[in-house]
């Protein structure tokens, strides 16, 4: 039987907090900056939660099966 593998698509877009939930970047942060304004930009450079709802398809790509 072949290992079970985290996958790799995930386990560079998310990581696990302390507590369980799942941290996530912001999206429309990577290109076309300049007509975006200071405020919005620098709100998507923080980090955020994943949705309760995705929470649980997310853990399980995450967590080898």
């Amino acid at each position: 039987m072949p290992k079970m593998k985290t996958n790799s698509g995930a386990k560079k877009r998310f990581t696990l907090t302390g507590t369980g939930k799942i941290k996530r970047k912001h999206a429309y942060h990577s290109h076309i900056l300049t007509k975006k304004s200071k405020k919005r930009k620098k709100n998507l450079v923080k980090f955020t939660t994943v949705h309760k709802s995705d929470e649980k398809q997310i853990k399980e790509l995450l967590v080898m099966r």
